[in-house]
């Protein structure tokens, strides 16, 4: 099957499956990410997603201009980082100066929570290595300052991250532009129906971070077994059923041979799918709270986890 496109509520359309472009904590490998970008447009990838806290926003530029693909066949998402809660209009722009473009496609507030301001830091740290939290900064106060973006035009759309439906609903009562989108952690042992369904209640579109679960999911047997039964790979049964459920993905992966499967995802009858969907257990594999009960800044009751 061919990748289709979401309709956001706004009207653009998504490519429903992007890739993933986080390339890991280094300098080093933040800009080696671009040969793999590079090799994903090459395999047909056209909805990349980066963000300015992966540091691969320039990477990204170089592979787009290696590619000789032109900008408008593109859709490229990235993110606000939490140091930048306060001072969004500042922050696009120097991401629109990374990416070397006058608008992003997609961009979100990163996560909900505001981190300290520190110029050439991006990750302010307590000395027990928790985010160092800003709390004079809202995210109320800061999609105040994405929907200027939007109106700006250096956003075709405007959304949320890590988002739970409690902070969704708090943002709702002062939104005048419902987020577009909501990327989120997503996958077979953890498939938040309840966020789903809350999203799709307000046109909302779920996007799903590590999106096979890693080895952890793609190694469970009734994965493995329906990999078998359709002949796929078991990346490729659970984007099927990122896509059966209207999920958008955006699976990271730096093999070519990978990347191309990653596209080719497989369909599912309507009994296998709810076979993947018993295996949800609420379970996170990325972004776990540490032994404080603390996920970078905020515990799970302020993120309504």
């Amino acid at each position: 099957m061919s990748v289709p496109r979401f309709e956001l509520n706004n009207g653009v359309e998504i490519p429903a499956i992007g890739l993933g472009c986080w390339a890991g904590m280094t300098k080093e490998e933040r800009a080696a990410g671009w040969s793999w970008f590079l090799s994903a447009i090459q395999n047909g990838y056209r909805h990349f997603d980066t963000a300015y806290l992966y540091g691969t926003e320039a990477s990204l530029t170089k592979a787009i201009k290696e590619s000789g693909i032109s900008r408008k066949e593109l859709f490229i998402t990235t993110k606000l980082p939490w140091g930048h809660m306060g001072r969004v209009q500042a922050s696009i722009d120097e991401s629109l100066k990374n990416l070397e473009t006058d608008y992003v496609d997609l961009y979100l507030i990163h996560w909900p929570f505001a981190a300290k301001y520190e110029e050439g830091n991006p990750w302010p740290t307590t000395a027990n290595g928790d985010l160092v939290a800003d709390d004079s900064v809202t995210f109320n106060e800061t999609w105040a300052e994405m929907e200027k973006v939007l109106a700006s035009g250096k956003a075709r759309a405007i959304g949320v991250s890590n988002f739970s439906i409690k902070n969704l609903k708090r943002l709702l009562t002062i939104a005048k532009v419902v987020p577009a989108v909501n990327q989120v952690e997503l996958h077979p042992y953890l498939a938040q129906p309840e966020l789903k369904a809350f999203a799709d209640s307000k046109g909302i579109l779920l996007t799903a971070y590590t999106p096979t679960g890693y080895a952890t999911v793609r190694s469970d047997p009734t994965i493995t077994g329906l990999a078998g039964k359709y002949a796929v790979t078991p990346a490729q049964i659970i984007l099927a059923w990122h896509l059966s459920r209207g999920v958008a993905a955006v699976p990271k992966s730096t093999n070519k041979e990978h990347q191309r499967e990653n596209l080719e995802p497989s369909m599912l009858s309507a009994e296998d799918i709810q076979k993947i969907n018993a295996l949800d257990r609420n379970e996170r594999l990325c972004n776990k709270a540490n032994e404080r009960g603390v996920v970078y800044g905020w515990t799970y009751e302020q993120l309504g986890w």
